[in-house]
């Protein structure tokens, strides 16, 4: 089977290289660089960032999706940005909150990330998490916890539209308290 029947066949619209390596099967790095720039030249690949590549042109994959794929680890929305939808807080923050096990910034498709790092014991407890479409998205109840688990004196700027016994709950769940 041709390495474009295999591709296009996947699911996964999203793939790091070494993904590809080992979806194609390739172990020599020359052979995969060169088939990767070829699929980039003839349009079947998009470079969304070094390393990593997409089946469609980026404009058309969600860009919260974009951000959790090329994290390339367990990750989903919190904090600021699932606060300031629900009305908790007011800033519209410019840029996608992500919690995950690792600390950084990156821009990946014209969008801005920041991720905070949560340890492990606390990041893989599903209590308050959704499964939206795009990528896991926590409840407002659950980003709560999660922004008092990184700021303890946090200040809500609509503490009335939060379920404390929820928050208190999922805290528990959790074990940060």
């Amino acid at each position: 089977m041709y390495k474009i029947d295999i591709l296009l066949k996947q699911k996964e619209q999203l793939f790091h290289t070494n993904d590809l390596a080992l979806l194609w099967g390739l172990k020599n790095t020359n052979t995969l660089y060169t088939t990767i720039k070829r699929y980039v030249q003839k349009g079947i690949l998009f470079r969304i960032h070094k390393g990593f590549y997409s089946v469609v042109p980026p404009a058309e994959v969600e860009p919260l999706r974009l951000g959790v794929s090329f994290l390339h680890s367990f990750a989903y929305l919190s904090c600021e940005s699932v606060l300031a939808s629900a009305g908790v807080i007011f800033q519209e923050g410019k840029y996608f909150t992500l919690i995950a096990d690792v600390s950084r910034k990156f821009n990946v498709g014209g969008a801005d990330f920041l991720v905070r790092k949560m340890k492990d014991e606390f990041l893989y407890q599903s209590a308050g998490i959704l499964e939206e479409s795009e990528a896991k998205t926590a409840g407002p109840e659950r980003a709560v916890a999660d922004m008092l688990y990184f700021q303890p004196a946090y200040h809500f700027d609509n503490p009335a539209a939060v379920d404390w016994a929820k928050v208190k709950k999922i805290q528990k769940e959790v074990g940060f308290k």
